[in-house]
């Protein structure tokens, strides 16, 4: 019989792509709370900050014992899952009211972001996966976060700044395409998903900009409030089209085994629904509320099916290999 995984050593081997994990469930917490589920979305929350906590140690344990595989990983994309996921944690605080520990995470992401940033696009190359759009991912998770402290706060200035990290995520974006391998679409393990999310948070930033320009605040002229409006309903009708094309591909190319990389169509999914549901807000489009809710459920569905996956994988990780022949043999003697 083989020797089984510690639980330490199971989780030690986990890539930086787990980090999709607490993305996903981040997003469907902030989804289901625009939604009005406010039990599920907090029971979803919880179950993010767990994941984030323990990543968190992870992360901090290899940079502080092993320097060397902590930079391997540090250059690849998945590692860019670490700001993101702490992006996506603080807007779901900030929303709750908790504005000390969503600064307290905002402020972490953005001391992150530089590092890893570059660490990863100096490596990108040709015929790249799915995971090359995390660098907007992660761009437009700063944007979220500091437009959602903005409004909450009414700080103007970060506001402001969010803008930047807006711009400049939707140029990663046109980058990380034709960086992207198409072929991802039809052979992917679930990470080319993130083409269509990297839209959808884009989509949700520019939302989040609109609204952070509450009464008497004044912070965009009509020509800014016209471009920033024209954009992100572009934005989001983009990432639309992109789920459309996934979800064909995803039919004509089925691909149902369990991959950690399936976090990462589960983000996507539940992005757009917290994506279209906002933008509908922002932009005065009731319209947009039934299609986000649709998203929101589809999003659920799916969670669950990798949630399932995730802990079959980890029961047979963890599970001597022969453990299931002899339980077989033990219950023929019997």
């Amino acid at each position: 019989m083989g020797t089984p995984l510690t639980p330490r050593a199971w989780w030690a081997q986990r890539p930086p792509a787990a980090g999709a994990a607490v993305m996903a469930t981040g997003i469907l917490s902030v989804g289901l709370h625009l939604a009005g589920h406010e039990v599920l979305s907090k029971i979803a929350l919880v179950l993010a900050c767990a994941a984030w906590l323990a990543l968190a140690a992870n992360f901090g344990y290899l940079l502080l014992a092993q320097r060397p595989q902590w930079l391997t990983r540090a250059g690849t994309p998945g590692a860019l899952t670490a700001v993101a996921a702490t992006c996506v944690l603080g807007t779901r605080f900030a929303v709750l009211g908790w504005q000390v520990l969503a600064e307290a995470l905002l402020a972490l992401a953005v001391l992150l972001w530089p590092g890893l940033i570059w660490l990863v696009v100096r490596r990108w190359g040709r015929r790249m996966p799915g995971a090359v759009f995390l660098g907007c991912v992660a761009t437009q998770g700063l944007a979220v976060l500091g437009a959602t402290l903005a409004a909450a706060t009414s700080t103007a200035w970060l506001a402001h700044a969010a803008l930047v990290p807006f711009w400049l995520g939707i140029v990663l974006y046109l980058v990380a395409l034709f960086r992207f391998d198409l072929r991802q679409v039809a052979r992917g393990a679930g990470d080319h998903w993130i083409a269509g999310g990297a839209l959808a948070i884009s989509a949700l930033a520019g939302a989040k900009l609109l609204t952070a320009d509450g009464p008497g605040r004044y912070l965009w002229n009509a020509d800014d409030n016209a471009v920033l409006h024209d954009v992100t309903v572009l934005l989001l009708a983009l990432d639309l089209a992109w789920l459309a094309v996934l979800l064909v591909a995803e039919l004509v190319w089925p691909r149902p085994r369990y991959d950690v990389r399936r976090w990462s169509t589960v983000f996507p999914l539940g992005m757009s629904a917290a994506a279209t549901l906002s933008v509908g807000a922002a932009v005065d489009a009731p319209g947009l509320d039934t299609p986000g809710r649709v998203l929101l459920w589809i999003a659920v569905a799916v969670w669950l099916a990798v949630a399932a996956g995730a802990v079959l994988s980890a029961r047979t990780a963890l599970r001597p290999a022969g453990t299931g022949a002899a339980e077989v043999t033990s219950t023929a003697r019997r």
